[in-house]
């Protein structure tokens, strides 16, 4: 894992400066802080912060091949490099290291721009092919890594953090409106759009190639479901042993490195599922982390002592506290570069500092099982609600959505006839590619109310769901429909916040690799071509990874409902009803007038529910951690307010 940045001329001109390209790479210490490389010639610039993890001596980047006409910088591992690797020699291409970004230089050499679809990794690529005078971006198929890009007088800089392009002064720093709207409906902004203007990123599954000044982008990979299910599909005992297989050999070439592996253990099935697989199929050695919390409503420590005892690992348990949250949250949001609706993203920050501090680079986890296999109540309430659709008078389906959500004190589904009333909205649109989420999305949108007027008025002839929709592959509403849900959900939630936000940038923020053994594109291509009931049977998620898992696991966890990863949210900045001061300065109404964003008067009033513990659910905590971190992005990086002078605590610089 690293950081990767460059500056590339799209027109005859001075060259880039290596003093350019070592202020941007510095900005991504974190990302790798062993090591520092640089190339440059008269049309690129090239460089690299690394985090070693293959190869230790040997692997410093950039890499070249013989004659050193091509060079290239990467961010992330390619998991398959020792098959790829023996191929390549057989054509006759010479190594000169062990580090598996060496076979992206020569699989590149040997099959032009289609060498992406021979990786199994995750990764962020930036090739250099002087003889061509190419510079090829490419990003892994999940967008499991990041990679920015912006164009600037004539020059392309790319990054794999946006904080590096603002490293120079040209690239202009402004927060985008539009974004913005679409943070506060899907969570997340679509790709190739950013927070900011101007500044775009590389989707996953793509390439871009840039020629001669001339920018052309391709996909090369994506999510795929059949149209039908399938009338002689494997029974689902064999169903559930060949994604076994998949999962292992999934493990199996993930926790290649040259430095000591762990795992992140949360107490459900996912990742107990990766642990339990490192220990009946390896010889590893497996230390396992996991995060408590003091709030009962939160904590699955119970689930993962269980497991602990169950599986025989060397465990380290992180508490996280309110006030932990509190006082690093400004720091999760200098390393999201994006606005987030919930704190999740802070204890995972502590985490992962708890992971370096234990002397460890690269832990596995559990995430995109429920992506892949069917795991979240948005999958059994699309269920339901198209059931219901069938017959939209009928009493007995409309209860069905009671069944929801039992993990929550203060279900949504529990309401009765509100309830009813809320899930019950759309039905006659259940053909939608869209349809499962739009209760979610309608939920979220309604924090719309707290923009100032004359943001909203610029959104009046757009509807961010229905471009949405306009964006989605041809023929998608001929999939099954679960199909249709998991696409819009990878697109949406996984890889634009999950992998981002909770996933790549708070891990990396301490210079620890997080890998997804679920995330495989040979287990994903596998699981979405079976039939949806195989995930979802009845209204029990994942059944066909709870069959594979079937010995492996203690019956307590196979049996355990889906609870999702959940963290406090707006109690974490009051305590004592007291607001923590850079909280209380950024929600003072002059600073709400100033930066225009939001308006002041209905913000004031939920900062004081926030302040008196009268906020309502997670209608008022979303719109208050929304606000807050937007205000937190916008004071680090459009007014350029340094990080340390927001607080003073010492948990905030974790």
């Amino acid at each position: 894992m690293c950081g990767i940045a460059g500056i590339h001329n799209l027109a005859a001109g001075a060259p880039p400066l290596l003093s350019e390209a070592a202020a941007m790479i510095h900005c991504l210490r974190h990302r790798g802080p062993d090591d520092t490389g640089f190339h440059a010639d008269d049309a690129i610039a090239l460089a690299h912060a690394r985090l070693s993890i293959i190869d230790l001596e040997g692997g410093k980047q950039p890499l070249h091949n013989e004659d050193g006409s091509i060079q290239v910088v990467a961010n992330g591992e390619i998991f398959n490099y020792l098959e790829l690797r023996r191929e390549l020699q057989a054509a006759g291409h010479r190594f000169t290291t062990h580090s598996d970004t060496e076979v992206i230089v020569h699989a590149y050499e040997q099959h032009g721009l289609d060498f992406v679809e021979r990786l199994n990794g995750q990764f962020a690529i930036a090739l250099w092919d002087s003889r061509a005078h190419r510079l090829l971006l490419a990003r892994d198929r999940t967008g499991i890594r990041p990679l920015y890009y912006t164009t600037v007088g004539g020059r392309l800089f790319f990054a794999s953090e946006i904080k590096a392009l603002f490293a120079l002064p040209m690239v202009p720093r402004h927060l985008e409106p539009r974004a913005l709207g679409e943070i506060f409906t899907f969570w997340s902004v679509q790709p190739p759009a950013t927070p900011f203007a101007g500044v775009q990123a590389l989707p996953p599954g793509h390439w871009l190639a840039v020629e001669r000044g001339t920018l052309r982008q391709q996909r090369y990979w994506d999510w795929s479901f059949p149209s039908q299910v399938p009338e002689n599909p494997p029974t689902s005992e064999a169903a559930a042993a060949e994604l076994r297989e998949l999962l292992v050999d999934a493990v199996r070439l993930q926790l290649r490195a040259d430095v000591p592996v762990g795992a992140y253990l949360s107490g459900g099935l996912d990742s107990a599922s990766v642990v339990a697989i490192i220990r009946k199929h390896t010889a590893a050695q497996l230390r396992t982390f996991s995060l408590s919390f003091e709030d009962e409503e939160f904590d699955e420590s119970r689930y993962q002592r269980l497991l602990v005892q169950a599986l025989g690992t060397e465990h380290t348990e992180v508490p996280c506290s309110r006030d932990a949250i509190g006082a690093a949250f400004p720091s999760t949001l200098w390393h999201t570069e994006a606005p987030i609706l919930r704190t999740a993203a802070t204890p995972l920050l502590l985490l992962a500092a708890a992971v370096r501090e234990h002397g460890f680079k690269v832990v596995l986890t559990g995430e995109g099982a429920d992506e892949v296999c069917g795991g979240y109540d948005l999958f059994k309430e699309a269920k339901i609600r198209r059931y219901w659709a069938r017959q939209p008078g009928s009493a007995r389906r409309a209860r069905l959505v009671g069944k929801l959500y039992p993990y929550l004190a203060h279900s949504p589904a529990a309401a009765g006839p509100l309830a009813q009333l809320f899930f019950g909205r759309g039905l006659a649109q259940s053909d939608r590619p869209t349809f499962a989420h739009m209760p979610r999305w309608t939920t979220t949108q309604r924090l719309w109310q707290f923009f100032a007027p004359e943001v909203v008025a610029g959104w009046k002839d757009w509807d961010p769901a229905a471009a949405l929709q306009s964006s989605l592959p041809p023929g998608i509403e001929d999939w099954v429909p679960m199909g249709r849900d998991q696409y819009v959900e990878a697109h949406t939630l996984l890889s634009s916040y999950l992998l981002s936000s909770q996933g790549d940038r708070v891990a990396m923020a301490h210079g620890v690799e997080t890998r997804f053994p679920f995330l495989d594109h040979r287990l994903i291509e596998y699981a979405n071509s079976l039939p949806p009931h195989y995930k979802i049977q009845g209204l029990q998620e994942k059944a066909v990874l709870k069959k594979a898992m079937q010995g492996l696991l203690p019956p307590e966890i196979l049996q355990r409902p889906k609870q999702p990863y959940r963290a406090p949210d707006s109690p974490c900045f009051f305590p004592r009803q007291r607001p923590l001061p850079y909280v209380e300065e950024l929600f003072r109404e002059a600073r709400l007038r100033e930066s225009g964003l939001f308006d002041p008067k209905a913000v004031r009033k939920l900062f004081e529910k926030c302040r008196t513990g009268r906020a309502l659910g997670f209608g008022d905590n979303m719109a208050f951690i929304g606000i807050l971190s937007t205000l937190l992005v916008e004071e680090m990086f459009v007014r350029r307010k340094a990080l340390s002078s927001l607080t003073d605590s010492p948990a905030a610089a974790a």
